[in-house]
Order: C-alpha cells, then structure tokens, then sequence
C-alpha cells in the first residue's frame, strides 16, 4: 500500500478498515513467508500490524482464528516432506522504539517489563537481552545425537523438511558429542552474513546472473531451493536461540542454555546480555542497539525473555506467542546528508522512478550513495529540492529513503525538481514522448521498444516464475541490449551459441566473456521454455495485474495463446459487466429513477435481461459463469477473472506491446498451450475427472510436477484433507495428513498407484 492508497483508507469505516488491513497484511504475509519477495518494509508492515492490533483492542468480537495476530506466518511450500512439530514454533510479539516526540523512547519495553513484574509478582525479574536476527527460523532435531531432521516453522505447527539443505551449512553438527540428551530440538535462525551476502551478488554478476534483492529474502528463497548442490553454493549461517523438545537434563535458566549448547558445538545467538530491573533492562538493550551494527548480519531489534525456565512455563502463550518474550523493534536509524541530483530509473513497464543522489553517508553498517523518491507526488509532497539537507533512514535496515528536509539549512542555490520538466518530456533511455495517465502519479515512456524497458522486461521474461533462463537476466540481458543483440525478449530465441558465447559482459579495456558453457546453458533453457504451458508465458509478458496465480486463472479458460488473443470470453465478460451495472442502474426502487415510468424501466430491463441471457448461454452450460441474484431487483457480475484482469488483458493484447508479441511468436513458430484448460467446467475430462488428492510425505518427485500431473488429468490438487478428498497419496512419513485421511476414512494410496491411475489402469486401493 503507497500514502495514496492509505490516506483514501481513512475514509473508510472502521469495520472496512479493520478487513482491509487483515487482507493487507495477510498477502503481504504470503507474499514474505511463503514467496520471500515483501512489496512493502518492515516499518511499513509493522505500522499496519499494530494499527489493526488497535482495532482488535477497540473491537474484540471481530477476532477471529484467521486474523493475522492470531496465528504466525506460513512458509510452507510444495515439493517438500513435511514435519509435525512436537511443540508449536510460535512467532515474537513486537514492540517498538518511538520518536522523541512521541514521549519516551522506550515507553512500551518499559510497559512490557512492568507486565512481566506483575504477571510474576516480582519487583525485578532477571531477563535476558539479545540481536533480533533478520533471517528464516528453522528447527534442527537430534535424536541419540544425531541430526534427525531439520525444518522450517511452516504454519507453527507443521514445516517443511529442509534437511538436505542445513546439512550444507558446515558449523551445523550432524553428530553431538558425548553426553547429549536424547532428544535436543534447537530452534534458531538461517541467515546470510553481509560480507557473504555481497561476495555471492559479485559471483553471480560475473555468471550473468540477476543481484538477489537483499540477505532476508535470499536466504529464504535459498533454503526452499530443491537442489541441495544449489545451496550448498550459497553462503547460509545459522544461530540458535531456543530450545524446543528436550529430554535429558532440565534447564533452569539460559546460562543453562548457553552450556548445553557450548557442550555440544551448536552456534548460538550473541551477545546474551543478563538483567534485573527496569534501568539494568534499558541499559543492556542501548548496549545490543550500538553493537549490532558490527555483527555482521542484518539485525533490526533486541529480543527481551524472562531468564527462569520455571517463569517461562507458568506465563505461558497466546495462540500466536509466547507471553515471557518480546521483540524490540529499533528506530532505523537515520542520517542527514545532501542531495546531490536527481536522476531517472525506468522500469520494466515504462515507469519512470527518481532515485536521489546523495553525499555517501555510513548507515546502518553499509555507506549509502543513492536512494528511492517513489514519484513526483512524494518530492511535491516533501518539497525535495536538489542541493537540500536531507534526513536519510534504512527502512527495515534494507531500503534506503528520504524522510524529510532540513528547510533551516536549505541553500539559497536548492532547486525544485519536477520530473517532466527534468527530462524535457522524454525518456531518458529511449528519447520516446512520456505520459502521465488520467488519476495516476507514475510518469511513464510510451515506447515498448524503450532500451531501459528492454533490459528489465527481459530480467522479468527469465525469472524462474516464468519462463526460467535465469543466466539471461540482469547484466546478460545489459550488455544484450547495449551491444545490440536484442531489443526485446523474444529476440532471446533468435541468438546462437557463438554470439552468445562471445558476448563482452565486462569492459573493452578488462573484457569478460559468457562462455561457451553458459552460452549453451542459456540455449538450452530457451529450447525448454518453447514448451513451457500457457500460463508460465502469460506471467513472462508481464501484463499488468497479471501474476502467477492471474496467468494460472486465466488459462483455465483458453486452450492456447491464440485463443487468448482472440478471446471472446474476454469479450463477453466485459459485455456482461456493463450489461449487469446498466441492469442494477434501473432498479425501480432507486430515487434516480422515481422520474422514469415504471413501463419505461421493466422494458428496458427486459431488453438487458434478453440480452445476457443470449451472450452467456454458452459459458453458462460449460459452467464458465453463472448469473445470480445480488439481492432484490439486481444481478452479480459474475466475471470469474475480474473486472481489472479481463479489461487489461484485453487492452495489452490490442496494445503496440500486445501486437507485437504475438506476430513475433507466431513467426518463431510458438504457440504456448495451457496444462489447465477446461473446455467445460460441468464435464471434466482425463484419467482424474472429478478426483480431489492430496499429498503428503516424502515423495521421489517435487510435489509440483505430481501437482502439475493431476491437474493434466483433469483431476484436483489440494493442501488439505477432508470429506471431499477422494485420495491421500503418501510417501515416506505423512504424519497428521494420513492421520486425519484414516480419521475420514479418505483412501490412501502410494506415488506407484496414482502413476497407474493417471495411465487409466486398474489399480488396487
């Protein structure tokens, strides 16, 4: 969500704001667990998470078990066995550093330090004070002292094994020493240091590989990585900082921790700083806050638990935390410096992004040059003038951004900016017109074959989401552009290997070449992608408000590319919907209409009644979409993609862009097929037709490609086992899947019996 989008939010009434928020900020969860690519910081996230903790605290009855301060993230993805937790892995609750002029800085760890005083009944209760590290929780559980499994926290409840994948991680033991306690679980964080982090984006620079985003989101996305020798070549860390099953020795407080974990040569959380009362606490979290920029790692807070075991389990948890532990969320911390210039990005899409030029300024542990202006409205809005004293912060220790002015040190050179008038109405990349569309604030170049849109469309085209020639992406595809082999994606599939393989990815005066290895590497992922289903190619486009989910949505529907782009389903929907608001719009009972003659509206509406009827017959009976009364006098629109999707997909596929594509893929003989196309939703076809399975434990292929197969089949693949689960395919373990399937009475069936049943042979249940 921008400022715009928040400040329309206020006119909202609480109850609308209060669903608002849960959508928000459950996609943004997804989107960070799951997906490890946030669309918005930390500090942004975290001011939409308390502003509905406030609501909740206002509204209590509208609490529910899917409200997202009710449950923790979830980072489960397909294609890995999962594990069953012994005991939940539970999220932090957060609390957070104010500014000065808010009143005391530190007034909420004050208050949750006087909570825990008075939940024990103690005047000083001994906590202790560590880093809050930036990484991906994982678990590791020792059995007899060897490593039994690891695994990520999942839902809380449930994770998936990663085991292949920590094994990679060298300081992890896979056996314990003498002494160890039977079963020791140890939950901690996988993260990737600084230095390791930027030496790995060097690394894949050199292969022609896209710069990972940031050390969060690359670790993330690295211990999901199917290919254990994949991650084995990434640098990932990791540090315990709890304790989850254990059965041996007790412990009574964390110096017992520390021991046990020193004994047995697992990495752990420090430093560790001990303190007893309300000044001692304050003191040992300024200590963490001036240390942590020295670790080495990404860090954004210091995290407060109760020292005493005992203490610990009579306070107990929420559904969601642990009530003895908190998070202290850190200020980012902030730096004036001077804005130099101004300079322009241009996106993938065309938009064209300022980016302020700053004097290097150290900040948060990295020196910062450069940093996001958003667009116009924000530099209107901030008065950003070039040559200003400027206050610079880390957004959640990553993103660099302009906070405010410093007008009482603003010279008497300082220049407005005004983005249009800076680059006299054209692109900088390209020299093309830009525009700026009706109740949009993005400025935006008007030519598809734009250099600068070029280099980042191919980026997109390549990414492992879509048509995954990763090796093409960033500087492949910058030196592609610039040397004039390419001026869109698809001129990808028109290159040979000696071009390839010659290509300067350095400079004339220090060149490096791609390489023969890699140039076939390439050729050989284009050749797969030529393959690849409807809706992989629908997301490499990059259609506005078109993802993976859309493009998947979207191919149900269409049986190819070319159908798509002569869709008159797309057509119809759009006709529908207008058709449907004019109907609603005469409802006799509307004031509007008290001047119409009753006659005058019931024809009318007749006329529009006849005229649905006649356009949706067709999709009605194939069970595309359905007609429903929305209350008295009025109709649903029943578009199943959407107004905004039907009208933008439409709109690219008539756009220059659109025209463009389709004649070059028709000319290199591509015609993408769809793997989810549904000639008639009322009558599934295949070996699977009307089948629901889900699949659990460990399996000799990724969950996906099973997932992939039954839908091909016709049949349907879920996460969940219930009543209408027609089979649970089991691998190896399968825990409380096969548990609830046996509970149902659902048929379990291995990986052996559904390759039959996808062939059409008999099989035996």
């Amino acid at each position: 969500m921008d400022l715009f989008e928040f400040a329309a939010a206020q006119q909202e009434t609480p109850r609308q704001r209060y669903d608002e928020l849960c959508r928000i900020i459950a996609h943004n969860n997804e989107l960070y667990y799951a997906q490890a690519q946030p669309e918005m910081t930390d500090a942004e996230y975290d001011a939409l998470y308390r502003e509905l903790e406030v609501l909740e605290s206002q509204h209590p009855e509208w609490i529910t078990a899917d409200s997202p301060t009710q449950k923790v993230g979830n980072d489960l993805t397909s294609g890995f066995r999962k594990v069953t937790h012994p005991r939940p892995m539970q999220s932090i609750d957060d609390i957070f550093e104010h500014k000065p002029e808010q009143g005391e800085t530190d007034a909420e760890l004050v208050d949750f330090y006087n909570r825990l005083s008075k939940n024990l009944a103690a005047d000083a209760p001994a906590v202790v004070v560590e880093p809050k590290i930036d990484g991906c929780a994982v678990t590791l559980m020792y059995r007899s002292g060897k490593l039994a499994y690891a695994a990520t926290r999942g839902d809380g409840h449930t994770g998936d094994d990663i085991t292949a994948n920590i094994l990679t991680i060298k300081s992890i033991p896979r056996t314990l020493p003498a002494g160890a306690p039977e079963v020791l679980e140890v939950r901690g964080e996988v993260f990737m240091p600084f230095a390791d982090f930027n030496r790995l984006n060097e690394q894949r620079d050199a292969a022609g590989l896209p710069a990972l985003a940031n050390p969060r989101n690359a670790t993330a996305g690295t211990i999901k990585l199917l290919d254990a020798e994949e991650v084995a070549a990434r640098p990932l860390a990791f540090l315990a900082h709890g304790i989850g099953e254990l059965e041996g020795a007790a412990l009574r407080t964390q110096a017992d921790y520390e021991s046990l974990l020193a004994r047995m040569g697992i990495p752990f959380n420090r430093p560790i700083i001990r303190a007893a009362g309300v000044e001692p606490l304050r003191e040992a979290v300024r200590r963490i806050n001036e240390l942590r920029h020295s670790l080495g790692y990404g860090t954004d807070g210091a995290v407060i638990k109760l020292d005493d075991y005992a203490a610990r389990e009579l306070l107990g948890s929420t559904a969601r935390a642990p009530r003895w532990a908190a998070a202290f969320k850190f200020l980012p911390e902030q730096k004036e410096t001077i804005l130099r210039d101004i300079t322009i990005q241009v996106g993938r899409t065309g938009v064209l992004t300022p980016v302020a030029e700053l004097q290097p300024v150290h900040l948060s542990g990295t020196t910062v040059s450069r940093a996001t202006l958003h667009n116009q409205d924000e530099i209107s809005r901030k008065d950003i003038r070039i040559g200003d004293t400027v206050l610079v912060e880390k957004s959640g220790e990553i993103i660099p951004a302009i906070v405010k002015v410093n007008t009482q040190k603003r010279p008497p050179h300082a220049r407005p900016y005004h983005l249009c008038d800076a680059v006299g109405g054209v692109c900088p990349a390209c020299g093309a017109p830009i525009s700026q569309e009706e109740g949009q604030v993005a400025w935006r170049c008007t030519n598809f074959t734009c250099t600068a849109q070029t280099v980042m469309r191919t980026t997109y085209f390549c990414k492992r989401e879509a048509l995954d020639v990763e090796s093409l992406g960033g500087t492949v595809a910058e030196a592609l552009v610039s040397q004039g082999y390419i001026s869109s994606p698809l001129d990808l599939f028109r290159l040979d290997a000696d071009t390839l393989a010659s290509l300067n990815l350095g400079t004339e005066e220090e060149p490096r070449r791609f390489g023969e290895k890699n140039a076939k590497k390439a050729l050989d992922a284009l050749q797969q992608a030529r393959t690849l289903p409807l809706e992989r190619w629908l997301t490499a486009f990059g259609i506005p408000n078109v993802g993976v989910t859309t493009a998947g949505l979207v191919s149900v529907y269409h049986r190819d590319l070319e159908s798509l782009v002569n869709s008159e389903f797309l057509s119809v929907l759009i006709d529908v919907e207008e058709s449907v608001a004019r109907y609603n719009n005469l409802n006799p009972k509307s004031r509007q209409n008290k001047t119409i003659a009753p006659e005058v509206l019931a024809e009318q509406r007749e006329q529009l009644q006849a005229h649905l009827q006649a356009i949706t017959a067709p999709y009605i009976a194939c069970g595309y979409i359905q007609l429903e009364p929305d209350g008295a006098n009025k109709l649903k629109s029943p578009n199943p993609l959407g107004s905004v999707v039907t009208r933008k997909m439409k709109e690219w596929f008539a756009s220059p862009a659109g025209l463009l594509v389709t004649a070059t893929l028709r000319e290199l003989g591509i015609n993408p097929q769809s793997s989810r196309y549904k000639q008639d939703l009322n009558t599934p076809t295949g070996a699977l037709s009307g089948l629901a399975f889900v699949l659990t434990g460990a399996l000799s292929r990724p969950r996906p490609e099973f997932e992939r197969l039954i839908t091909q089949a016709g049949g349907k693949a879920t996460g969940s086992v219930t009543k209408k689960t027609s089979y649970l395919v089991a691998g190896e373990g399968g825990g409380s899947k096969r548990d609830k399937a046996v509970t149902l009475g659902v048929p379990i069936i291995d990986e052996d019996t559904l390759l039959q049943m996808l062939k059409g042979e008999p099989h035996e249940q």
